[in-house]
């Protein structure tokens, strides 16, 4: 069998989902492995790199693509490369299903099998491959380091001959891989730090970081979902919530958010009279815009300027972490491919929860019933 992986193609993509030194892993479960060329060279790996390893360079993405039993990427395909996909493949990537209708069709009409690392369960045996988690830790880090740049005040405490200068203040909203590494992060750079978050139990986690948790009184299931995610809250919640962040972020500098719910619009925990409330030169980051952002006046992929208040939208921060984003990524796709190959074959044990979980499409069907259920209300 082969596996390919093409050059990555969304602007200001610098990942890649296979990295030389997991060539060696896939030769050892009997896979032959097709690069397209140039396709590491914006994570830092030369053509050479995977020759080296044992890989073949392809320079046409139709031989790549035509030849190839599995392809791999970070994200969906274009409707040209979905077009070229052979029929009966398998394809995997961080597919939003929700948002590639046009893709989706034509997975369906060509029987492909398609997995996205979007829906990997996040279970103890599935932990190699949760790569919302290693792409997350990266843009929590990144998150503050950017914003950091931004700010016109130091992060840490200073006592100097000139005065003393107070630490800069960090609010999180959401404490989940991102937000747990944007804490780490800003504690390590001296800032003073609280987070909240509409589970009760990662408190313990936030104060473990050296954080202060902030948090809304509330029922012990309000705001826990399955799988450790966030879920809807009631409105007399929301109505305590947006008090109680109004009251933190009129106080603080720098704002990251990552509030995100699987499948839906991001929640809006920003409205712009909280932006207003804010200190002139004061930033927010918001990781959740790729989904809407979670602050109102958030604009996907810009850094807007309103009253002196930075607001940054970009939506894919690890890719501004290239070789180790593709490091951990290439290992999450290598985990999961890995798990249900035998003898060089493709085992699909549809009764695994790993492979029915991250699967959405397979032999002309859709195959995850949130995804059939939204795009059967559209019609």
């Amino acid at each position: 069998m082969i596996i390919a992986c093409p050059k990555e193609t969304h602007i200001n993509e610098n990942r890649v989902a296979i990295v030389p030194s997991s060539v060696k892993e896939y030769l050892k479960s009997g896979l032959d492995i097709n690069i397209e060329s140039g396709a590491g060279i914006n994570s830092y790996f030369t053509n050479k790199d995977y020759l080296d390893n044992g890989a073949k360079i392809i320079s046409e993405k139709r031989e790549l693509l035509n030849k190839a039993d599995i392809i791999v990427k970070v994200n969906p395909p274009t409707a040209e490369e979905a077009q070229l996909l052979r029929n009966e493949s398998t394809f995997v990537s961080l597919f939003q299903t929700l948002k590639e209708k046009e893709i989706i069709d034509i997975f369906i009409q060509k029987k492909i099998t398609a997995f996205s690392m979007h829906l990997i369960p996040r279970t103890t045996l599935a932990q190699k491959m949760d790569a919302l988690s290693s792409q997350s830790n990266i843009a929590g880090y990144m998150s503050i380091l950017m914003g950091s740049a931004c700010l016109p005040v130091y992060m840490p405490l200073l006592m100097t001959a000139a005065g003393t200068i107070p630490p800069a203040k960090v609010l999180i909203l959401g404490a989940g891989v991102a937000g747990l590494q944007a804490i780490a992060t800003a504690k390590r750079l001296g800032a003073q730090v609280e987070a909240f978050d509409v589970r009760p139990d990662v408190k313990e986690q936030v104060e473990s970081l050296g954080a202060k948790f902030v948090q809304v009184e509330q029922g012990k299931d309000e705001g826990v979902g399955e799988g450790g995610y966030a879920k809807e809250t009631s409105e007399e919640y929301k109505h305590q919530q947006q008090e109680l962040i109004k009251d933190r972020i009129s106080k603080s500098n720098l704002v990251i958010t990552t509030a995100l719910i699987p499948g839906k619009p991001a929640p809006i925990l920003i409205p712009k009279d909280m932006v207003d409330s804010m200190k002139p030169g004061s930033v927010i980051m918001d990781l959740a815009a790729e989904n809407g952002g979670n602050c109102e006046l958030t604009e996907k992929d810009k850094i807007i300027d309103y009253n002196h208040v930075t607001i940054n939208g970009l939506s894919n921060l690890p890719t501004k972490m290239p070789l180790h984003a593709s490091q951990l990524y290439s290992k999450n796709i290598s985990s999961f491919l890995i798990y249900f190959l035998k003898d060089g074959e493709l085992k699909l044990n549809l009764d695994d929860e790993i492979i029915s979980g991250s699967m959405f499409t397979h032999e002309g069907k859709i195959t995850n019933q949130i995804t059939l259920d939204h795009f059967n209300n559209e019609k």
